[in-house]
């Protein structure tokens, strides 16, 4: 769900679900036309290699099977694809989905993705400077020029990139992640902020979502941003959402297994729990 920074009346809620789980064609085409037919904004696939679709090919069937529903990634891995590789990717489904893509990126961090895999899990400060060294070659190349670009970690020379996006000068682009680093690039680059929590020993960390944390997540990319923070929509990541007249009650049950306790578990803009009027109430005080 995403929200603007200081526009509140001109940018309502938008709301995005996805990285179904499908055993088949029919059944992912299926949920993903519900989707649609159910009034989200936007369907949304992971990057991770457990129990997931290959999101690029997922994306390219939702878009055939929905006519004006919007497609993304929440988030590509930076680690798994050389910039040049994604953007022609990003820019050929932006095109061929009539400009319904929004390309959202980070700079990865669940360890079993890369233990599976072999590829190494980097310091976080070394994942931040490359996925900084790739959204500067991705713009570049959804852009009118060749890009010639030599950083620490990419280089690319003299390269035209092809197809150019449908939406211009690009694809929105979310950038999320939970630490003051990869935040304040999100603040300098991105369209859409995506708040996450932060990553402990490759996965997250459930006790860093409390009110005060997000509050101050927000202050890095106020700073960061500048001029550019009342454009800046905002994006959270929902785990659970449970509607019952029993709130303390469904806050202890969800709460246990995540080490936390259920008022720890109220203070946190990732799970909604409650009545749909608390439910509701909740949400505009998280936006405020």
């Amino acid at each position: 769900m995403t929200n603007g920074g200081a526009m509140l009346e001109r940018r309502p809620f938008r709301f995005g679900t996805g990285s179904f789980q499908a055993r088949s064609r029919d059944e992912y085409l299926a949920l993903t036309r519900n989707v649609e037919d159910l009034g989200y904004s936007i369907l949304l696939t992971a990057d991770h290699f457990e129990e997931h679709l290959a999101p690029l090919t997922a994306l390219t069937a939702a878009a055939e099977a929905t006519s004006a529903l919007r497609i993304g990634s929440y988030v590509f891995a930076n680690d798994f694809r050389h910039p040049a590789v994604l953007a022609r990717e990003a820019a050929s489904l932006d095109l061929l989905s009539g400009g319904r893509f929004e390309l959202g990126i980070g700079a990865g961090y669940l360890g079993s993705d890369y233990a599976m895999t072999g590829i190494p899990l980097d310091p976080p400060g070394v994942r931040v400077r490359r996925l900084a060294e790739s959204v500067r070659i991705i713009k570049g190349l959804f852009g009118d020029e060749p890009v010639t670009f030599k950083g620490t970690y990419y280089s690319v020379t003299g390269l035209a990139g092809y197809p150019k996006p449908h939406q211009r000068p690009h694809p929105p682009l979310l950038i999320a992640g939970g630490g003051k680093r990869v935040l304040s690039l999100a603040a300098r680059e991105a369209d859409i902020i995506g708040l996450l929590m932060q990553s402990r020993s490759g996965g997250l960390d459930f006790s860093s979502g409390s009110s005060a944390a997000t509050a101050e997540r927000i202050e890095w990319v106020r700073q960061a941003a500048g001029d550019r923070f009342d454009d800046l929509e905002f994006n959270t990541l929902v785990f659970g959402v449970v509607i019952t007249d029993h709130r303390q009650r469904a806050a202890e049950e969800i709460a246990q297994p995540l080490g936390l306790t259920s008022e720890q578990l109220l203070d946190t803009v990732h799970f909604l729990v409650g009545t749909i009027d608390q439910i509701t109430q909740d949400m505009k005080m998280w936006r405020e």
